[in-house]
């Protein structure tokens, strides 16, 4: 009797202290919001970490974005070629790439090759001391620790997501009208005709949002990391999972906002 009251307990258990996880980290991370506007700026780490998670993670999103946009291609001409539209393929294309897979594949890539490395290192300098060792120092660690890495995947993030969006697009463009044999003059004319100002600014906005979820994600699950090396791999994986998860999530509720905004 005992074993099964346990059992049939244990999910509401599970629910309620993953329920107290996330409240703590809300309260961690609204703490840190006086953070961003104190002195000093640390200009300097800020570079840095642009330089690790954005100009680091630039090869991996180029040819993410290439193949992105050649797979986009081929699969959208066999589904307009039995309807002969094969001239709206262009805005389809640029459409589909700068609201959704941009962002997405882009963020996702972030996560899977900066956000990773960022829990991976925050949590080794965890388990290993040197937060303490900074913190005893009387430096504030999340100031600077966390606050440059969140700011730097911030704006790394829409720059490397519209870097994302018009190399897919160039590629799209290219296995379109060479190997495909789409009109081009067609094809770009339906992406200057249809294309509004929102088809752009949706997918900057999501990248902007997809950058901050993340980053903080990152580095609050490496910034207290516990059990040694292999609690390093654990949050690592737990980064990972979260953050792409959430970025699910978020365009979802992103992408219904501006459904309901028209925009």
């Amino acid at each position: 009797m005992q074993s099964i009251l346990y059992y049939m307990g244990l999910p509401f258990v599970s629910f309620f202290r993953s329920l107290e996880k996330f409240g703590a980290f809300i309260i961690f991370e609204i703490k840190l919001l006086p953070l961003y506007f104190k002195p000093p700026l640390r200009m300097h780490e800020i570079l840095q970490q642009i330089d690790s998670v954005g100009v680091g993670s630039l090869f991996v999103i180029s040819l993410t974005a290439i193949f992105t946009g050649l797979v986009e291609a081929i699969q959208l001409y066999h589904g307009f070629h039995k309807f002969g539209a094969e001239s709206f393929m262009g805005y389809t294309i640029f459409v589909s790439i700068s609201k959704e897979l941009g962002p997405v594949f882009g963020a996702l890539m972030l996560v899977s090759r900066a956000i990773s490395a960022m829990t991976a290192e925050l949590g080794t300098m965890r388990v290993t001391e040197q937060i303490d060792a900074i913190d005893t120092l009387a430096i504030d660690s999340r100031k600077y620790l966390l606050i440059p890495r969140i700011i730097a995947t911030t704006i790394s993030t829409p720059v490397l997501v519209i870097i994302f969006v018009f190399l897919a697009n160039i590629a799209a463009y290219l296995i379109s009208t060479v190997a495909l044999g789409v009109n081009p003059t067609e094809y770009k004319n339906t992406i200057t005709t249809y294309l509004e100002f929102s088809d752009i600014g949706t997918g900057v906005i999501k990248a902007v949002v997809f950058g901050y979820l993340i980053s903080i994600i990152g580095t609050y699950i490496g910034y207290f990391t516990r059990g040694g090396a292999r609690g390093v791999g654990i949050a690592t994986t737990k980064a990972v999972v979260y953050a792409a998860m959430t970025i699910f999530a978020a365009n979802y509720f992103l992408s219904s906002l501006f459904l309901f905004l028209d925009w």
